[in-house]
């Protein structure tokens, strides 16, 4: 599959191109709809399909957490995906989540509280609930599953192609072969699947940082105007989101970062104002430092004063880091975000066939 195009959509209201996304459950009981003032952790264990699987172990028996998320999509692998699912209707999921990360750990995972966030649901967020339904199964467990749907555009496609929507940055008109097309959905839906109930939130193609935000505004009763909190929750997700990226993985400054064999995942400490401290677990190998983090910071933001995201428009411009001294591996509190209401449009990821790409490694 050739490289992905983006588009931007405007979902008018009162037109047949509104949509509005829904969590949609395997449970039906819900926990108490209470909020906490204590820390919360997260740890993210994948930024990427094919990360290690030592992170998991890693965060689960050193991580101390109340959630561990997983990002696993790149647009990359929505082709990937989405050529999977062609080939068969039980495919389009990343199977690495199931087999490799909850299977061999999913007692531990359920006899520690630890609440899970992903979405490998990729294509086919249903496919991959069924999946790990099969592994809590054989587990013996008591784990609720919830399935966030509503960012496949597939049935509308020829409605948005009839609209006129063109790439966002050539202005490129619409594919004539699209093989999945996908919005970027914010953490709301995953907040209410936690507030529902689930252990375990599975979704398909969100915004990278939701993953984490969704965790935090279910914790802490956000509302959708507390646009600073949504960015600073936005921005501990946006550090983390790439897994060990922000605890040295590709910091400049490679030869300062210890222990490349055994790098530490991170884990973001979060207080209800927003501030929070990014660490990693105890005896693990890279390096959290001002640098790391900084650079994660710019990470593919765009505009610092204005990264739009679904929930809320970020402003990083007066952002702090601080180190903090005499902790083993580095700690970092991170604090100042802002935030402004988000605009109208969604970013929406369409895929598309266009010939083939070979690569010769000599």
């Amino acid at each position: 599959p050739a490289p992905h195009s983006h588009y931007q959509w405007n979902p008018a209201p009162h037109s047949h191109f509104q949509w509005n996304p829904v969590p949609h459950s395997h449970y039906l009981n819900s926990r108490p709809l209470t909020t906490v003032r204590r820390p919360v952790r997260i740890g993210c264990a994948s930024g990427f399909w094919g990360d290690t699987a030592t992170s998991v172990p890693q965060l689960v028996y050193g991580g101390n957490l109340d959630f561990l998320v997983f990002d696993y999509l790149s647009e990359i692998t929505m082709s990937l995906l989405a050529a999977a699912k062609a080939k068969s209707s039980n495919h389009g999921y990343v199977p690495d989540f199931v087999e490799v990360a909850m299977a061999p750990f999913i007692k531990d995972i359920h006899k520690r509280g630890i609440r899970v966030v992903c979405n490998a649901g990729g294509v086919n967020p249903h496919a991959c609930a069924a999946a790990l339904q099969g592994v809590i199964k054989k587990a013996d467990l008591d784990v609720k599953i919830g399935v966030v749907t509503g960012d496949d555009l597939m049935l509308m496609k020829d409605l948005l192609k009839e609209a006129g929507i063109t790439d966002m940055d050539s202005g490129n008109p619409f594919p004539a072969s699209v093989q999945s097309m996908n919005a970027y959905i914010g953490a709301r839906p995953i907040s209410r699947a936690l507030d529902l109930g689930a252990d375990i939130v599975v979704t398909g193609r969100c915004i990278d940082s939701g993953i984490a935000l969704g965790p935090l505004i279910h914790s802490f009763g956000w509302k959708q105007n507390d646009f600073d909190l949504l960015a600073a929750g936005s921005l501990a997700g946006h550090l983390i989101e790439c897994g060990a990226q922000c605890t040295g993985g590709i910091f400049t400054d490679w030869h300062r970062v210890p222990d490349w064999d055994n790098i530490g995942f991170p884990v973001v400490e979060c207080s209800s104002d927003g501030s929070f401290v990014l660490s990693k677990p105890p005896k693990t190998g890279g390096l959290v430092s001002f640098g790391t983090v900084a650079e994660q910071l710019v990470y593919e933001i765009g505009d610092p004063q204005r990264y739009q995201l679904p929930d809320v428009i970020c402003d990083f411009s007066e952002v702090t880091l601080s180190e903090i001294p005499d902790i083993e591996g580095g700690a970092v509190r991170v604090q100042g975000a802002r935030g402004l209401p988000p605009s109208d449009n969604y970013k929406v990821c369409a895929t598309y066939l266009d010939g083939y790409r070979v690569t010769a490694v000599c």
